[in-house]
């Protein structure tokens, strides 16, 4: 009796530790350290004064940031060919090495190093990021294909939460050193990553009828998060924290972050007694062993793949290039790139991203320029984050649910969400009084929104065959937007606005010193063209909205179904054989015993 209620407790255990729902909530934990990048505006200060940067040399910076941060396509075509665990060692290898550089530097451990060192070290530690991104949400996006709307959305949702999240936990640790939040921002998702290199992997996909109620269950906890995150910095803003209240704050925030496991181990126990049931049932089993007539545009299995390949010669990838299948269907890498469809997305993108992360970036500049003080640049940072949050989750989930109940498309959403976005562009353009804290909220929501929107869209147009790489190839359009608008744009002006005003006082530049601007007129031109770009997307936007208006109409989640059916079908049929054979080997043993006993 003891030894059989021990074999269920390894049992439920090993079902708990190796199934998708604590996949999915060690990937929460991964994504809830992998948005450092965002934590810019707050030690960009230290750079600067550190190492002497005028504007447009930290904006440099920034976009290298953006660079690595986005430029995942390496990461991607690693994914194809390697495991999820390797592309998960080397982000963390990358990301401690590379902000662990830029801290050295910074707190002048290491003699100044070149700008074009820096620029490196901030692209490599961003970089990072691509590689879990694609190591833990790709692989969730693979394992619950039919609900990949709002995976999307809970988990970058944690990504946008995650600069709130560290700043909790770098001031409990900390105070008030952005210097060591370098340090905190290297090892930390670092260490998470390694602790969850074996639970991260491909699974085989079965439907589970109330999947999205689970998810919604996912939701509640980290709309809890984002609540007592926001509270926090309302009552530090009030009030201001000391280092022990902070520290009460990071705890609750650790105890929400791990709560989700409580739905992982009830879930994991309904689908282990599930199968226990269906193991040890005595009764017949009716197993209708055909399969269903599928459309053509069912999913093969890999011995049918196999036999077709045999059969059938395959076209070249570059003789099919221009010639893609029809919407949904598995795209190639080279008929994604070179479709229309991947263009306009891909514009609109460049558009929309680059200038809310131009506005995200330059929040300390802008902060400083109309005259708030250092505390709130960290209010800012922590409104964008909680927001940005907000966006992802709220556009992953309610995109979903649109689409499934109104057929609402996706294109669409996007759309709305660049428009709204020009709203917090002006706020800051035109200085309204306390705008910068609306303009926080705007900007972090819009920022926030766009991702689970355009990589839904890429799985959704283009198929999951080659999502990884397609995947980190939308990403791309942000470091572009970031470099047009945040160097080339708000830097350039920032910098010429700033010799303007020197000249005007009569100051001369020195070597190695700040290049700092003061009022309305530092940002207001930038902020105007940003606004007219962004407008520019919104209608290049509803272009892709005209052109996929029919697919988003049908079914386009009626292939994962069948697939998930036939799985299930198969699963069904191996059930019986492996209680057959443990009905000959319980025989078996009794016929020895009974021997012995003659």
């Amino acid at each position: 009796m003891v030894a059989a209620s021990s074999g269920s407790m390894k049992s439920l255990t090993i079902q708990i530790l190796t199934g998708r729902w604590f996949m999915f909530f060690a990937s929460l934990l991964i994504m809830s350290a992998a948005g450092a990048t965002y934590m810019f505006s707050l030690y960009s200060g230290d750079i600067k004064r550190t190492l002497g940067y005028d504007q447009t040399t930290l904006n440099l910076l920034s976009f290298f940031k953006d660079l690595g941060a986005n430029v995942g396509v390496l990461a991607g075509l690693i994914n194809e060919v390697t495991p999820p665990w390797f592309i998960l060692i080397i982000g963390a290898i990358l990301n401690f090495f590379g902000y662990f550089m830029i801290w050295l530097a910074v707190t002048k451990r290491i003699p100044k190093p070149q700008v074009w060192h820096m620029c490196l070290y901030i692209c490599i530690g961003a970089n990072s990021q691509s590689f879990a991104n694609t190591g833990s949400l790709v692989t969730c996006v693979k394992n619950f294909p039919e609900s990949r709307g709002v995976v999307l959305g809970i988990l970058k949702g944690y990504v946008g939460l995650s600069g709130a999240i560290i700043t909790q936990l770098y001031h409990a640790f900390y105070g008030e050193d952005t210097k060591s939040l370098i340090l905190m921002i290297g090892w930390l998702p670092a260490a998470i990553s390694f602790a969850f290199l074996r639970t991260i992997r491909n699974m085989k996909v079965v439907r589970q009828k109330d999947e999205l109620k689970v998810f919604y269950n996912f939701l509640y906890i980290s709309l809890g998060l984002a609540t007592f995150l926001m509270a926090a910095i309302i009552a530090d803003k009030l009030s201001g924290f000391t280092r022990s209240e902070f520290g009460g704050s990071a705890a609750v925030v650790i105890i929400l972050l791990l709560l989700p496991v409580l739905i992982v181990i009830l879930e994991e126990k309904k689908l282990w007694t599930d199968k226990q049931v269906a193991l040890n049932d005595p009764a017949p089993i009716n197993i209708v062993t055909e399969r269903p007539n599928l459309a053509s545009s069912e999913v093969k299995d890999d011995g049918e793949k196999s036999t077709e390949v045999e059969s059938v010669k395959t076209a070249s990838c570059w003789t099919t290039m221009f010639s893609p299948p029809e919407r949904g269907d598995d795209y190639t890498i080279l008929q994604a790139l070179f479709s229309v469809d991947m263009l306009i997305l891909f514009l609109a993108t460049i558009c929309g991203v680059g200038g809310t992360l131009t506005a995200i970036d330059n929040l300390g500049q802008i902060g400083g320029s109309l005259g708030y003080p250092q505390r709130s640049v960290s209010t800012f940072v922590s409104l964008v984050s909680i927001w940005n949050y907000f966006g992802r989750v709220v556009s992953g989930v309610v995109s979903e649910i649109f689409l499934i109940k109104y057929k609402f498309p996706r294109p669409l959403v996007l759309t709305l969400i660049l428009l709204l976005s020009c709203a917090g562009h002006l706020l800051i353009a035109f200085n309204v009084p306390g705008g910068l804290y609306v303009a926080s909220v705007i900007i972090g929501f819009c920022f926030g929104a766009q991702w689970p929107l355009l990589f839904a869209i890429i799985s959704e147009i283009f198929g999951l065959k080659y999502y990884s790489t397609l995947y980190n190839f939308g990403s791309v359009a942000s470091p572009i937007g970031s470099y047009l608008l945040n160097v080339r744009v708000a830097g350039y002006l920032y910098d010429k606005e700033a010799e303007k005003q020197n000249n005007a006082l009569g100051i001369r530049r020195s070597d190695g010193q700040d290049l700092s601007c003061t009022g309305t007129t530092c940002f207001k031109l930038s902020f105007i063209i940003i606004t007219a770009v962004t407008l520019f997307g919104v209608l290049v936007s509803m272009i892709l909205v005209i052109r996929t208006r029919k697919f988003y109409k049908s079914d386009i989640y009626k292939k994962f179904r069948e697939k998930a059916l036939a799985t299930e079908m198969e699963m069904a049929g191996a059930a019986p054989s492996r209680l057959v054979a443990e009905d000959k080997e319980n025989d078996n043993a009794n016929g020895k015993v009974l021997g012995k006993g003659g």
